[in-house]
């Protein structure tokens, strides 16, 4: 795996702008209109600029897949996350929205623990290269990582058939909660200890 720059910032919110077109979790986040995709892209961006300033993106070898890091413990209120926050708000959530994004992210804050983590905030790969192991290959690099630097791998999923694909890696639910979907909350905590 390689570690993206800015100049990396279009191909990863192209890439994973597709691989989570359907996601239920994306789709509750931003304003649901004729502008859906692109507030998709707008909510990736945002990630992005927030994963480089307090944790990591990385893309696999093959720069299909893409996996964004957050380091909850290193993030803080600057400026620059003011206006990244404002931004979003205006290009993915809107603001008749806004109060439900927040309450929402509120309750995944209360469900994850106070620990040095990484939390993987997003994984996709692109949806032609799907099921050919490219994000297997990254999220093994990924939990590999986290365990050289002392970290639990922590995520969130809405899609079902994911949850078998992150067990296989060691992953448990250890929490759900309940929204016009179900989302699952998942760490590596045992794997990590073995």
């Amino acid at each position: 795996m390689t570690k993206a720059k800015v100049a990396d910032k279009v191909w990863v919110v192209n890439l994973l702008s597709l691989a989570f077109d359907e996601n239920q979790s994306v789709n509750y986040i931003v304003c649901q209109d004729k502008n859906r995709k692109k507030r998709i892209k707008a909510l990736i961006e945002y990630s992005f600029e927030i994963c480089l300033m307090f944790g990591e993106v990385w893309l696999s070898n093959d720069r299909q897949a893409c996996g964004m890091i957050l380091y909850p413990e290193n993030k803080k209120i600057t400026f620059s996350t003011l206006w990244l926050d404002l931004k979003l708000v205006f290009q993915s959530i809107g603001l008749t929205e806004l109060r439900k994004v927040l309450k929402r992210e509120s309750k995944i804050k209360a469900k994850q623990p106070l620990v040095k983590m990484s939390y993987l905030w997003f994984i996709g790969v692109n949806p032609v290269k799907q099921q050919m192991g490219v994000g297997s290959e990254l999220l093994l690099e990924i939990i590999n990582y986290s365990k050289k630097n002392a970290r639990i791998v922590f995520l969130e999923t809405s899609t079902l058939k994911n949850l078998s694909w992150y067990k296989l890696f060691g992953f448990k639910i250890y929490d759900k909660l309940e929204l016009t979907y179900t989302l699952y909350f998942l760490n590596n905590e045992a794997s990590s200890q073995a």
